[in-house]
């Protein structure tokens, strides 16, 4: 796992070298064991490694092919690198190194873009193949690794993380009033956009082409997008779960191939007790990692968010070595500034506990697995269905979506909550960006269960996206490799087509409230008969969340006042200083429960400060 970034003079003038260093020296938390830089003419590439495998130097980057023809900077892991690799060396190519970074290059040079699809893992990757004079940009099929790219004048550059593209003297930093309208709106992003001006996030599983001699605009295709159809595989229940253990244990068996120690979360719960299962029968001793939760000012269903003593338990059922780690309401407001600072745009929910637990796992390994991506899959949601699966037209379905993810200002006129900067955004939709944001099948649908697969394909587009941003950057802020072994290309094939009773009750619309919450997931509940005690595959679903909504009332009330009650503070140049007063005295007041519009306000204050 790496950080990479880069340049192309598309005037023809030479990089310098100093600028790529410049570039690659803001994302050293990414690689701290090894740094490069090649040139070549008007491109320039660099490359900051984590030495996951093969720690020598001969898995050092940039790389170059034999012929000189084809160089990458490369950023993740591809978990069938061992199979590939042997169809290459058949082919007649010779390795010099034991890393998947090396049977990247030689797939590229022998079977050019086509390679992208033969992948299975993570990546996001630049790749100059001076045969046809283009660099190409690829990201992973699910976007768990982000890579960013702007054009500035006639200065292209990208980089895994923004910061790597703001070094450059030639970019500029200036807020996108549109996509703060987007990310207030949704508390995500639906598009390409960031806070940024200019620089855009490569979607997940698309590729960018960059002509090296021309000036022509960059061209984005996708050679891959999520389809979930829910009907797609007709074997009886046992045959599917029988199926679903052997794709689970594969894919676990897959990501834990490292030169490194290797361990994973672990709460009480299915997912992250999914993988440690399956993960703990291969190292004894598995090292796991639990973060909990202060809750002496915790009210209502917070009390049940510390789940470190359900974590011990499987811990000791699993015989994994254990190590947690408690966060306060003081050690989240000493984190907000490194958090929105290593975020650079926000995203769902709140993420300073990942931030602690990444440190956490950090300071016993350089790899941890993650159950990220279980939900999005196998349905995990109910409660964000049953709304829409009573819709008849796709227009009733987008009206309850969008009430649905409008999620920090519901409710208010868009031209009153943006009132500062209205005039500049007015033809902000927030209906256009969801039903953009949406496949063409879902505009087709007319049933519950073509909803519901919308339903499923906006989570893993849109939600799942947002989580692996966060997922990526606050693990790599760590020199920390996150893997996710639900994100395998097997598993994922499989739950597209799984069927939805094998998810999900239904019919939805009929579900009582309390079936709801322990609904979802239902095939993996069966696998996991075999692996958990019965309290950890049948909790109902529980996020990986803070009491901060109490927090905000009592311990850290102080904080949210001093930016809330200040209106010169840099947020209400672009949000209505009067509404969002309102909004949040509501909270203080406990009257409504505000706590997701609090922490974005304070952590984009923070990156406009």
């Amino acid at each position: 796992m790496c950080g990479i970034a880069g340049v192309v003079q598309r005037n023809g003038l030479r990089v310098e070298p100093a600028v790529v260093r410049r570039m690659t020296a803001e994302i050293a938390h990414r690689g701290p064991d090894g740094e490069g830089i090649l040139i070549k003419a008007n491109v320039g590439l660099g490359h900051r490694r984590l030495a996951i495998l093969d720690l020598t130097e001969a898995g050092a980057q940039p790389m170059v092919s034999q012929d000189g023809s084809v160089a990458l900077s490369y950023n993740g892991e591809i978990y069938n690198a061992a199979a590939l690799r042997s169809e290459l060396e058949g082919l007649g190519y010779n390795f010099r190194s034991r890393t998947d970074s090396e049977v990247v290059l030689h797939a590229w040079h022998a079977w050019g873009s086509d390679c992208i699809l033969r992948f299975n893992g993570m990546f996001a990757f630049g790749i100059l193949d001076d045969r046809v004079r283009v660099l190409y940009l690829v990201r992973d099929r699910y976007g768990v690794k982000p890579l960013y790219w702007a054009q500035f004048g006639a200065t292209f550059l990208f980089g895994s993380e923004q910061r790597a593209i703001i070094a450059h003297p030639n970019a500029r930093k200036e807020p996108d009033l549109q996509g703060f309208v987007e990310y207030f709106t949704f508390q995500n992003f639906l598009t390409d956009r960031t806070l940024n001006a200019g620089i855009q996030l490569l979607p997940a599983g698309c590729m960018l082409r960059v002509n090296l001699d021309s000036d022509r605009a960059p061209e984005q295709t996708q050679y891959w997008d999520f389809e979930f159809r829910g009907d797609g595989d007709t074997r009886d229940p046992r045959e599917l779960t029988e199926e679903l253990d052997r794709l689970l244990v594969q894919a676990v068996s897959r990501q834990l191939v490292a030169d490194v120690d290797v361990g994973a979360y672990l709460s009480g719960g299915m997912d992250s007790g999914s993988i440690t299962a399956v993960s703990s029968r291969h190292i004894p001793g598995l090292p796991t990692f639990t973060v909990g939760f202060d809750l002496a000012r915790a009210r209502g269903v917070e009390l049940g968010y510390d789940e470190r003593g359900r974590a011990r338990e499987l811990s000791r059922h699993f015989g994994t070595e254990h190590h947690e780690g408690l966060v306060t309401a003081t050690d989240m407001e000493r984190a907000l500034p490194d958090v929105s600072r290593i975020l650079e745009e926000p995203r769902v929910g709140q993420s300073y506990p990942n931030f602690y637990a990444a440190r956490l796992a950090s300071g016993r390994v350089k790899v941890v697995l993650s159950g990220v991506g279980s939900d999005e899959l196998f349905a995990g949601y109910p409660w964000r269905y049953q709304s829409a699966a009573r819709a008849t037209t796709y227009d009733g379905f987008l009206d309850v979506s969008l009430a649905m993810w409008t999620r920090l200002l519901p409710g208010i006129p868009p031209e009153r909550a943006f009132a500062p900067i209205w005039s500049q955004v007015s033809d902000f939709s927030a209906r256009d960006l969801l039903d953009g944001a949406l496949a063409s099948s879902a505009r087709e649908s007319t049933d519950q269960a073509g909803f519901i697969n919308a339903c499923l394909y906006l989570d893993a587009k849109a939600f799942l996206g947002g989580l692996l941003v966060v997922e990526d950057k606050l693990s790599m802020a760590h020199s920390l490799e996150s893997r996710v072994p639900f994100l395998d290309n097997d598993l994922v094939d499989f739950a597209m087509a799984c069927p939805l009773d094998q998810k999900l009750l239904l019919p939805m619309p009929s579900v009582s409230p309390e079936d709801l919450r322990r609904d979802g997931k239902r095939v993996l509940r069966n696998v996991m008969h075999g692996y958990l005690p019965p309290n950890a595959r049948e909790n109902a679903k529980q996020g990986f969340s803070a009491p901060d909504a109490s927090w905000f009332m009592t311990d850290s009330r102080a904080l949210v006042e001093a930016v809330i009650g200040n209106p010169s503070a840099p947020i209400f140049s672009l949000l209505d200083y009067a509404t969002v007063k309102e909004m949040v005295d509501q909270h203080l007041a406990g009257r409504e429960n505000r706590r997701l519009l609090i922490w974005s306000i304070l952590t984009v204050n923070e990156m406009l400060s």
